[in-house]
């Protein structure tokens, strides 16, 4: 898709009273001129073998080569960094970002937001999302979390017992529920409250943040976002140990695998490690790769946008124009690395939005964006199309012989466009802080039940031995409109960041987080995830 394709929604299907559709942004013109970092797909850009990249001040890096790996390719004479321009035929922008143009903030009125960041705690309570099946290993003794070890979390990061709460209740816990919400603690259900210590990095102390994700060295004036913190309601979720994470993890990959939120997220883990150590550039041109010496630990991400196996060959009334998508075949290109990677988090969801063809055992069955036969209805929609790919990437996964890790499903990330999509006057400016009401979306909460059924159905059919785990954090998140860059995606100077005479937003990122910002709350739980798999053995 090229950079001035006009999708509106009235081009998206509408057969079924299920089928809620976004409009697909344009994809990103290059805009390394300024040395501004873009979303690279790592499927068509090689990294060099080994690179070493600046570590933050006062780090221990050590110089010596580790030759230890766990099967990858290596890049051969592949000699292109992350921060090179990616392919014009692959890049990352996922669904609901605006558009990354040369010509985008011409005006540049800074925008008049205070920072409001206080010392006084809050709380903000979240409703608890719907109860899932996470797992297929049923616990008969306990209702909740298994605690491990000493018995539980520790209570330093809990708020003051005079902190403002509002009380709510906690729905009853299913029986069938995972090591992740067995036990008293249910990770999902929770309140958002301000840490007066603040983020455990900075946007200085950590080389790898994109661009886009860096929103204070994009002048966005207040920081309160960067300090809220995840408290569940029956226990605590500590802050980032990244010495405690590298050694659960001690000779262990752990891959991202999925879309620009993947990368989000990966970035997010890169940060939190790198203020302890400073990583290897071991990447080539299938994934990134990034090494830590210490424990022989590996972060890896891979670039797969819908999970499941694309062509690009006509078939029946589907042109080569269109990309196909084999909704019942996992994506082949990470696949092959599965047996490697003891951890995987899977990011999906976004790019259901995007003009492409949906089929089933060869056959054309539906399409988004793309539909030429207005006389019949499709059988599959964009909606629909996600929850059979959950099922088809995740029962392949828990079948494979050779894959007996732990995959952790990141549930459906919400975007906060307010007033409009990205292209239609959608807006996240001036949200400093945590929503006290969640706004519904009709799209998120479908996108999360369909992602959610395919997860239950793949659970049913596992049988080699791999743990699955849902990461539910679709509703929680759902507050938290003020961790976007909205406006502040560039650090061009002359970038328009308040709303023009008549109304209409500045361009929009209300879809990837901020850096620091809410995402490393996503690592603070997988991190208690894999503790609770890993600490007894």
């Amino acid at each position: 898709m090229g950079g001035n394709d006009k999708i509106t929604d009235t081009e998206s299907p509408s057969n079924t009273k299920e089928e809620i559709s976004v409009p697909s942004p344009p994809l990103s013109k290059d805009l390394g001129e300024e040395g501004v970092k873009q979303e690279v797909s790592d499927s068509t850009s090689d990294t060099p073998e080994e690179i070493s990249v600046p570590a933050p001040p006062l780090l221990n890096v050590s110089n010596e080569t580790d030759s230890s790996e766990k099967g990858f390719e290596t890049g051969g004479n592949d000699k292109k960094t992350e921060s090179e321009s990616p392919s014009k035929t692959k890049e990352e922008i996922p669904v609901s970002s605006p558009p990354l143009s040369k010509d985008l903030g011409e005006e540049g009125v800074k925008q008049e937001v205070s920072d409001s960041t206080s010392n006084t705690p809050e709380e903000i309570s979240v409703p608890a999302p719907p109860l899932s099946n996470v797992s297929n290993e049923t616990d008969s003794g306990n209702k909740g979390f298994e605690t491990q070890g000493n018995g539980g979390v520790s209570d330093s990061g809990s708020p003051s017992k005079t902190e403002e709460e509002i009380p709510i209740s906690s729905p009853p816990v299913s029986k069938e529920s995972s090591k992740t919400t067995s036990g008293d603690c249910d990770l999902f259900h929770g309140n958002w409250f301000y840490d007066s210590e603040g983020p455990l990095y900075t946007n200085n102390s950590c080389p790898v943040i994109t661009q886009m994700q860096n929103c204070q060295g994009n002048g966005r004036p207040d920081k309160e976002y960067e300090s809220w913190r995840w408290k569940p309601s029956q226990c605590d979720l500590p802050r980032f140990d990244a010495k405690k994470f590298l050694e659960l993890m001690r000779g262990k990959t752990l891959a991202f695998i999925g879309d620009s939120v993947a990368r989000n997220q990966m970035e997010s883990m890169l940060c939190l490690l790198w203020q302890v150590e400073a990583p290897k550039n071991r990447g080539n041109k299938h994934m990134q790769r990034w090494y830590f010496r210490s424990t022989s630990v590996m972060i890896v991400r891979i670039w797969s946008s819908w999970l499941v196996r694309r062509s690009a060959e006509p078939v029946d009334v589907a042109p080569a124009t269109v990309v196909k998508l084999h909704l019942d075949s996992p994506d082949e290109d990470f696949f092959r690395y599965l047996p490697s990677f003891d951890v995987v988090v899977l990011s999906s969801g976004h790019w259901f939005a995007k003009q492409s063809v949906y089929m089933l055992n060869n056959e054309v069955v539906g399409g988004q964006l793309w539909w030429p036969d207005k006389s019949r209805p499709m059988k599959v929609n964009n909606i629909e199309a996600f929850g059979i790919s959950t099922e088809t990437i995740l029962t392949a996964m828990s079948t494979y012989p050779n894959y007996t890790g732990l995959t952790i499903v990141r549930a459906f990330s919400p975007d906060h466009y307010e007033g409009g999509a990205w292209n239609t006057g959608g807006s996240c400016t001036g949200k400093v802080k945590p929503a006290t009401e969640l706004v519904e979306n009709g799209f998120t909460n479908i996108m999360h039940e369909k992602q959610v059924t395919g997860f239950k159905r793949a659970v049913e059919k596992s049988k080699n031995g791999s743990k699955l785990r849902l990461m539910d954090i679709t509703e929680a998140f759902g507050y938290r409109h003020d961790g976007h860059p909205g406006p502040y995606r560039s650090p061009d100077p002359n970038k328009k960041t308040k709303r023009g005479p008549n109304g209409e937003p500045p361009p929009q990122d209300c879809l990837h987080w901020c850096m620091p910002g809410p995402v490393d709350t996503w690592n603070e739980i997988v991190l208690e995830i894999i503790r609770r798999e890993y600490e007894d053995t």
